[in-house]
């Protein structure tokens, strides 16, 4: 028969008290564990709601990525009430609020632990031209709203760029209601911007005849969207009129239709083959 070893009550009363003191232990390691996180978690909070953690004023607001638009402008479009605590804040609702207000395409606002406060990153329209729109109000021209309008022809007043230095506006002026030239907008610009001959400004108060101010004098294009780049590129072949006319006498140059160049003078009006010129 196998042999059955035998425990003395001895070695299992040992053992019982061995496994009551490990058990022991891992009681107090466990109680000493919540004390150490609980402790942890109430001086993180203390820590947290202590008068450091508050925004004081817009100078705690650090803006980033803006070039028309004032540091101060885009402080001023936050809205929050002063002192603030930073973790009342909701960096979401402010992004999405920044993003509805004019010239502003994009932005982000997070949290800033160190030193506390806000860190606001923007993007902005890209301005190719400053507007000339009468007012709704009163269409005398002398009453008027100036603007800035882009590429997509997304328009802002200027009203939002009060800080704005006059060299950093856009050189090209648009002339007119910009809802009557949106639509042809963008490919407008593109051909006016890549003429060999500068052009100041671009009149679309008459959709059906868009008229440029360029350095040869004014220009009227007709429809613009009719063969629009032949046109552009025939103001080169101008520069050549001097030489058949007298340029203090133009009153204006008609480029409606490509085949033929119409230089209206004073009293009288020169017609000019454009595929001979």
């Amino acid at each position: 028969m196998p042999e059955i070893l035998s425990v003395s009550s001895t070695d299992l009363e040992l053992r019982r008290e061995k496994l009551r003191r490990n058990r022991q232990i891992q009681i107090i390691s466990a109680i000493w564990r919540s004390f150490a996180i609980t402790g942890l978690a109430v001086g993180l909070l203390w820590f947290l709601i202590q008068p450091t953690w508050v925004l004081k004023s817009k100078k705690d607001i650090a803006v980033s990525g803006n070039h028309l638009l004032s540091d101060e402008t885009i402080q001023s479009k936050i809205k929050l009430s002063y002192p603030k605590s930073l973790w009342r804040v909701e960096p979401s609702s402010l992004s999405a609020s920044l993003k509805q207000q004019p010239g502003i395409t994009r932005a982000s606002v997070t949290r800033r632990l160190f030193p506390p406060g806000l860190k606001v990153e923007v993007s902005e329209i890209i301005p190719v031209a400053i507007t000339q729109t009468p007012s709704s109000v009163d269409s005398n021209a002398e009453k008027s709203i100036r603007g800035l309008v882009d590429l997509d022809g997304a328009w802002v007043s200027l009203e939002n760029y009060k800080s704005i230095r006059e060299d950093k506006l856009p050189q090209l002026k648009l002339i007119g209601e910009l809802q009557q030239c949106r639509p042809f907008w963008k490919q407008l610009y593109q051909a006016v911007s890549k003429s060999s001959v500068p052009i100041m400004q671009v009149d679309c108060r008459d959709p059906n005849n868009i008229i440029l101010k360029t350095e040869l004098g004014s220009v009227h294009i007709g429809n613009p969207t009719s063969k629009l780049s032949e046109k552009i590129k025939l103001l080169a072949k101008i520069r050549r009129l001097p030489a058949r006319v007298n340029m203090n006498q133009i009153e204006f140059i008609d480029l409606s239709n490509t085949e033929t160049i119409l230089v209206q003078m004073n009293h009288k009006t020169v017609r000019i083959n454009s595929r001979n010129n």
